[in-house]
């Protein structure tokens, strides 16, 4: 049964991409879905890989509530784009290369992702309220210490950081998309090859110790897949942060299945449709550029507060 729900939803998300680039087709027609295509493709890939990412998350924290976007990975990213600009100057950050602006921002990124979950994961990832209130107050600490290097910017520079900060499908370099793609395969493979410990580790730390399994290296492996899959798409596009919860939500409520080999295709298929269909809707019938990021936000965050609730309900 969930086979064939994540097929139906795999056919769906290529129907979703053959409305995105045939609705309203006009002259000149290979210009127009030249462009489609690689806004399309970076649609997919930043929802692809942050669904996979999120579900793999919330498996090794043992707690559907968290992202990697919750627990401060936005914040990392707006204090990462507030440092390079303060070291390379404005024009010295827009005079990057694409490519070479790309590969640092990424390799950064997943660093300091690396050292951040480090950090929540070193003392009982179990404890839900300590994980919450670690990553709410460094995401504080590092909004506080990105908003101090702001200011120490000239407003040419700030309006850099500005632009860089927020997440945009507009102008996706496809020498960046290309390499985005190759590390979202690599990331994807790995995850389903970690899917059978992943099952096992969904039972809880003591559990799976108990059934022969590695947990601490396990759940090192998979910190080292999330954050290249979040730092690639964030660094490719900016940060969605609810965009993984509403991808993993949704992939749990049509599969009803724990099986890590299909939550994280479907979350993965999940997230490339709530992008794409979004992306669709604002662009073909209402028009507007730049209104997705908002959206997802708050719907994700409107998700966030009915799962929060709900659990204290019960």
């Amino acid at each position: 049964m969930a086979e064939r729900r994540l097929v139906a939803l795999g056919v769906a998300v290529l129907g979703l991409c053959a409305v995105f680039l045939l609705w309203n087709l006009r002259a000149p027609i290979g210009l127009i879905l030249e462009l489609r295509a690689e806004k399309l493709a970076a649609l997919v890939m930043v929802g692809a890989a942050t669904g996979a990412a999120t579900v793999i998350f919330q498996t090794i924290a043992t707690n559907r509530l968290l992202t990697p976007g919750i627990v401060g990975f936005d914040a990392l990213f707006v204090f990462t784009q507030t440092m390079l600009v303060l070291a390379l100057g404005g024009a010295g950050y827009v005079a990057l290369a694409g490519t070479v602006k790309f590969v640092v921002e990424a390799a950064v990124l997943m660093a300091a992702a690396m050292a951040l979950f480090g950090i929540l994961f070193r003392n009982g990832a179990e404890d839900m309220i300590r994980m919450i209130l670690t990553g709410v107050i460094l995401g504080v600490l590092l909004r506080g210490l990105a908003g101090f290097a702001q200011r120490l910017l000239d407003p040419s520079e700030f309006a850099v950081v500005q632009q860089a900060s927020i997440a945009s499908f507009n102008a996706v370099d496809p020498e960046m998309s290309g390499i985005a793609a190759l590390v979202l395969i690599c990331g994807l493979g790995a995850a389903l090859w970690l899917a059978p410990r992943l099952d096992v580790a969904a039972l809880g730390r003591v559990q799976a110790r108990v059934l022969g399994l590695d947990h601490d290296r396990l759940v090192l492996t998979s910190l080292g897949v999330v954050a290249a899959l979040v730092a690639v798409s964030t660094a490719l596009v900016g940060p969605v942060t609810f965009l993984g919860l509403l991808a993993a939500s949704f992939a749990h409520a049509l599969l009803r299945d724990h099986r890590h080999s299909v939550l994280i295709p479907a979350a993965a298929l999940m997230g490339a449709a709530i992008l794409v269909a979004g992306q669709a809707v604002f662009e073909r019938l209402l028009g507007l550029q730049s209104a997705l990021a908002v959206i997802v936000e708050f719907a994700g965050g409107l998700l966030f507060l009915a799962l929060v609730l709900g659990r204290r309900a019960r």
